[in-house]
């Protein structure tokens, strides 16, 4: 480097070099201009010194000064270098690479250049790469530990186990006998560690066994090592000594379900169903009641049990085990207990067995068959338990009574808000849930948790504004909404998107969803700098385990709700686009006189309000942006914070196939995937993919009524098409026509045939017989009287799905769809009201249908008796600085 300039400059360029490297930016600007001065066409300082001003950000001169250094100096490996560095700080991994390749081709032998190479080949998972430039490396410097180490990751990562094994083998022929020293053994232990667990990956089971007890002296992390032992003979069927290792592993914690798990392997009673015989349950309660008398401080020795028990020795159990939890005032009791609602008549027993410790309490004092008293609390945890109980039975009347009852006893336990808070949500009162969620807030301001719920409440209905401001008091002063976005609060920005788009402000909706799809980006980057770090540390197991988290890393929940939200946005723009100016002023001129004056006031007003709450804005901002040595901390504001250039694109279906291909890449078993996928393509005329897309959904669910729908649909589609005029749409048509019996529901009937029986099949269901009617519809328009008298004619007691306990919350969902059906799809105002009218009935709580015990409907009624200004008819709202303010909630919060 700097080697064409004289010894005082050479030492000068060698300056520039260590202040990039330790940070000192100005420094080794000032070390460059002084080279510069005599010699302005120096290749390789101009790429420096545009290194250096990149660190400043100041790209665009740097990109200037770095292709300039480059032109003149073509062959030097060190302007290369720099140039993909510089692609590479703005996450450019392929140009960077390239850059690096025509690096090596002038200096092959650059040992910095390669390591940089073989870690964004690491990134980008180009494994043939990064065999070969990590072999390049160990060839170089076959003494550095590090580089055996990365040669092995490579092959293991370019499925190569067994070559690993080799290399790892080969690195400790080089070792001393006394190897490791005291200050690596950590390091070595775990390389020992990650060699076994690759014998273990090969299928090499004895053999890891072997090596595993060999090295024991030298592998320092025990827990890690009695874990392997056990499960390399546990796979070897070495059941014994598994277990006595399991039963030794106990003994460390107790409270470990996987070790129970595998205990249990181990002496053979452990079916992957949770299916058990009456000698295998009399098995089973025999172990445990050992262990129990073993460890008699384990929550899950006595918890495990009620999984497999049945009958009376399930009702003893249980008794014991949730006794001592209710009278020590434990709130997860029934999160603890939830699974055994999946079972049948363990739920009955829970109720019957929980009502009588509250009736004996009530009247005694004391647990059933008990003398001692018990403290006043345990009767409020009881009906606290009942609450949620009878909540999840969908019995809402009855769980607000027990929680009501509960509040009364001890009014300022803040579990009991929250949990009122939650029965109104599943009840359908959202606006009363998200008062609630406040009121407990208030209670403790220090709880993010409670602050979180409230604004999770807040936002299911749809009161987003308030639910911003109680978002940001447990964010840092100044740019609040920006620190949300840096926390990477995802849950906060999917319901904030969600409540956009039921408000269908589909701009502020995309924003929220497109955040989220950038922050799996950022954690997709994140794992950069491990590449490095984890060979260096040698954690390689945890670093294997964390490139395969990455590889799926797009399959996570978060990421598909984000994606289908940011698709249906795409879908609903380019059904309905946005008017033009020109439109709106058309439609403006033919308002009467009083309606334009009302609604440009109503324009002026929120333009005054914007502008107000910009200003208030920069102005904390400004308050808060200069940080403790002086120095401004500026931070790139948004061009467009409600995503209105969002709206303004082209084509949304493409922009929308964009996140397609990641679902499909990631999440194909999911049904909704294909649902987005048939609807995309259905839209673009794009028939095969369209039929493929519906494939996948009859083989993942065809029983769906999305699946129905898309299937009648489809064929409805494709018979209304014209006749093949080109030798293209020939083709299509002969695919189609091949493909139509593969459909067993389709086979030797007509679509309305097929239609029926699917009726037929599933006339116990609302979502069901609801496609089945909207497909009568779409058949034949003239039935349009039949099909919602189908719907009409549903039984009270039809729910498409669910198990005990969410029936009545899956049932409001279904009705509130097929609401929106008759309102969309039938646009049948009358048959609409009709089926609200019932419904409001069926949920006096929902607001949507205006029940008579909803909030909205219950504010109005007491807003006719009460004076407009009187105090009890207010709620409170939350400003930044947490203290509360008045706001007129039963008017303005509902839905």
């Amino acid at each position: 480097m700097g080697g064409s300039l004289p010894p005082k400059e050479a030492n000068l360029f060698k300056l520039i070099v260590k202040s990039y490297e330790t940070k000192q930016y100005k420094k080794g600007l000032k070390a460059a201009d002084t080279i510069l001065k005599k010699f302005p066409n120096h290749g390789e300082t101009l790429s420096m010194k545009g290194l250096t001003l990149n660190c400043m950000d100041r790209k665009q001169e740097a990109y200037e000064l770095v292709r300039l250094g480059l032109k003149n100096d073509l062959k030097s490996h060190v302007c290369w270098h720099v140039y993909g560095l510089l692609y590479r700080s703005d996450r450019e991994y392929r140009e960077a690479i390239k850059c690096y390749r025509n690096a090596l081709r002038i200096d092959p032998d650059n040992i910095e250049i390669l390591r940089d190479l073989s870690l964004l080949q690491a990134q980008m998972r180009d494994l043939t790469g990064f065999v070969e430039t990590r072999q390049r490396l160990l060839t170089l410097k076959p003494n550095h530990r590090m580089n055996w180490i990365g040669f092995a990751v490579s092959q293991h990562l370019n499925s190569n186990a067994s070559k690993a094994i080799d290399i790892l083998e080969a690195y400790e022929g080089t070792l001393e006998d006394d190897y490791p020293p005291e200050g690596e053994r950590c390091e070595h232990g775990e390389m020992l560690l990650y060699k076994v667990s690759l014998l273990e990956e090969c299928g090499f089971l004895e053999k890891a066994l072997k090596e595993l007890r060999k090295k024991e002296l030298k592998i320092v992390d025990k827990l890690s090592y009695k874990e392997e032992e056990a499960s390399l003979l546990m796979k070897l069927n070495c059941l014994e000594e598994a277990e006595k290792l399991y039963r030794v592993l106990l003994t460390t914690n107790p409270d470990n379900y996987r070790y129970y798990e595998r205990l249990q392997k181990c002496v053979g009673l452990h079916s992957e169903t949770g299916q058990y015989s009456s000698d295998e349950i009399d098995k089973l309660d025999a172990l445990y009641q050992s262990l129990a008398e073993q460890y008699t401080w384990s929550s899950a020795v006595k918890r495990i049990p009620l999984d497999f028990l049945d009958g009376v020795k399930f009702q003893d159990a249980a008794d014991k085990y949730i006794r001592p939890l209710l009278t020590k005032g434990v709130p997860s009791l029934f999160s603890d207990l939830s699974p055994l609602y999946d079972h049948a008549g363990k739920a009955d027993f829970l109720e019957k067995l929980v009502l009588g410790f509250e009736d004996s309490l009530k009247k005694t004092g004391e647990y059933p068959g008990r003398s001692e008293k018990e403290p006043p609390s345990t009767l409020l945890w009881t009906l606290f338990y009942l609450a949620q109980h009878y909540d999840r039975r969908g019995q809402y009347d009855v769980a607000l009574a027990k929680i009501e009852e509960a509040m009364q006893h001890t009014p300022t336990v803040i579990d009991l808000y929250s949990v009122k808070s939650k029965i109104l949500k599943h009840a359908g009162d959202f606006t009363a849930a998200a008062t609630l969620a406040d009121e407990a807030r208030c209670m403790d301001l220090a709880d993010r948790y409670v602050n979180s719920q409230c604004v999770k409440r807040m936002l299911q209905a749809d009161q987003v504004t308030l639910a911003e401001k109680t978002a940001v008091l447990f964010t840092k002063d100044g740019e609040q909404h920006n620190n949300l976005h840096d926390m990477q609060c995802m849950w906060y920005e999917l319901a904030s998107g969600e409540s956009y788009f039921r408000q269908a402000e589909l701009g502020r909706a995309l924003k929220k969803f497109l955040l989220v799809e950038k922050h799996y980006a950022d954690i997709t980057e994140d794992q950069f700098d491990f590449h490095s770090y984890c060979l260096r540390k040698m954690t390689l197991r945890a670093y294997i385990d964390m490139l395969r988290f990455q590889d799926r890393l797009h399959a996570h929940a978060y990421f598909r709700k984000a994606a289908a939200g940011a698709i249906r946005c795409y879908i609903k723009l380019y059904d309905t686009p946005p008017k033009s100016s020109t439109e709106e002023d058309d439609e403006l001129a033919k308002l009467p006189a009083s309606q334009k004056k009302k609604l440009r006031q109503k324009q002026r007003k929120a333009e005054a309000r914007a502008k107000k709450e910009a200003e208030v804005k920069s102005e904390e901002a400004n308050a808060n942006g200069a940080s403790k040595n002086g120095k401004r901390n500026v931070k790139a504001v948004d061009p467009d914070p409600h995503g209105e250039k969002l709206l303004q694109i082209e084509d949304p279906l493409v922009e929308a196939g964009k996140y397609l291909k990641l679902l499909q890449k990631h999440s194909s078993d999911y049904l909704e995937t294909h649902l987005l996928s048939f609807e995309i393509n259905m839209r673009k005329e794009k028939i095969l993919l369209a039929l493929q897309a519906l494939k996948h959904m009859v083989q993942i669910d065809a029983e769906n009524p999305d699946t129905h729908r898309c299937l009648i649909r489809f064929f409805h589609k494709v018979a209304s098409r014209s006749a093949p005029t080109t030798d293209a749409e020939t083709l299509i048509s002969g695919v189609l026509e091949a493909e139509r019996p593969t459909f067993s529901q389709l086979h030797d009937k007509s679509l309305m045939e097929a239609n029926t029986v699917f009726l037929e099949q599933h006339k116990d269901s609302l979502m069901h017989r609801a496609a089945a009617a909207e497909m009568i519809y779409c058949l034949e328009p003239n039935k349009k009287a039949e099909a919602i008298k189908l719907i009409e004619e549903s039984p009270q007691n039809t729910v498409s799905s669910g198990l005990l306990g969410s029936v009545k919350e899956s049932k409001l969902k279904d009705c509130v769809s097929v609401h929106k059906t008759l309102v969309a799809t039938f646009n049948d105002q009358d048959a609409a009201l009709r089926w609200k009218n019932r419904c409001s009935v069926e949920f006096p709580y929902s607001t949507y249908f205006e029940g008579s015990l909803c909030s909205t409907v219950t504010a109005n009624k007491a807003s006719q008796q009460v004076p407009e200004n009187a105090e009890n008819g207010n709620i409170e709202s939350i400003p930044s600085n947490g203290k509360v303010e008045k706001l007129d909630a039963m008017k303005n919060l509902a839905i």
